[in-house]
């Protein structure tokens, strides 16, 4: 049993509702905060559940404010569910110092290392303890499940779905962080949170993980080409395009000419990302 998560505020949205919550973490040991939109159909029956993992500096508002995705959702009857980006407010004193370490900078890894190890349990948090809530205080189809996210988040939705193949079925990203080991703010997370053997970092590298997983379902990818992160070395959509050439996993990676790392990209194809899930998810 999980504890009822409190409800912090709510809306209503394309005939659904739009609500923000926060609850006590077993797995971060701290207070956590995640918002959900519920489409109209939760209203009467179970539904398809995605989740949305956002990027650096941001929180649980981000998605839900600005990708434009409720509207696609209540046509689908899907429930979205945005968590935060990291612990908060923890103690650990450099946990706020830097905007790419700490407080909204999990990537989504369980920490190995003091003093990250006691709260920033991200990894955990997404793919066991919010399921587990989400399966038991919302109307929520356990049995459909997908997963998506946003430069740091794309890399959370990565491997969170290789490494969890039976829980998401369907997974996509904007913009991934899809070999961190090779990127600049991947090395400098994965040295404080996981130390400094790089052998431990490839349980968290998808472009890794896709080599071994057997994932096999369909992965879509948008790139916008003005990224200014792509010529800084943050992202390598090429490794990871090779990587999945390499398994033989399916992947669909769609260079966008003239965006950029924003929302603005986000929301442009967001329509056809919750299309990708829908498909596999809402059959």
């Amino acid at each position: 049993m999980t504890a009822s998560p409190t409800l912090l505020s709510q809306q209503v949205c394309f005939g659904g509702s739009l609500e923000f919550y926060q609850h006590s973490s077993n797995t971060c040991n701290s207070t956590m905060k995640f918002a959900v939109y519920q489409p109209p159909q939760a209203r009467s029956e179970v539904v398809p559940v995605l989740y949305f993992l956002s990027g650096l500096t941001c929180s649980d508002e981000n998605f839900m404010i600005k990708a434009g995705a409720q509207r696609y959702a209540a046509d689908h009857g899907l429930m979205l569910v945005a968590p935060d980006t990291s612990p908060r407010n923890t103690g650990i004193p450099q946990e706020a110092e830097e905007w790419d370490l700490g407080s909204g900078a999990s990537f989504y890894v369980n920490a190995t290392q003091e003093p990250w190890a006691a709260h920033y349990q991200m990894y955990s948090y997404i793919t066991e303890e919010l399921p587990a809530l989400m399966e038991e205080h919302f109307p929520v189809r356990a049995d459909r499940q997908g997963i998506f996210g946003h430069s740091m988040g794309g890399h959370g939705a990565l491997i969170c779905a290789l490494r969890n193949r039976d829980r998401f079925r369907s997974v996509s990203a904007f913009a991934p962080i899809a070999a961190p080991s090779q990127s600049p703010w991947g090395q400098k997370a994965f040295s404080h949170y996981l130390g400094t053997d790089a052998e431990a970092w490839k349980a968290y590298d998808a472009s890794e993980l896709v080599l071994t997983a057997g994932y096999n379902r369909p992965i879509l990818i948008d790139q916008g080409t003005a990224d200014p992160f792509l010529s800084k070395g943050q992202l390598q959509l090429d490794l990871f395009e090779a990587a999945c050439t390499q398994a033989g996993q399916p992947l669909t990676l769609r260079r966008q000419g003239g965006y950029d790392h924003s929302y603005y990209f986000i929301a442009t194809f967001m329509g056809d990302h919750i299309q990708h899930h829908a498909a596999i998810l809402c059959r």
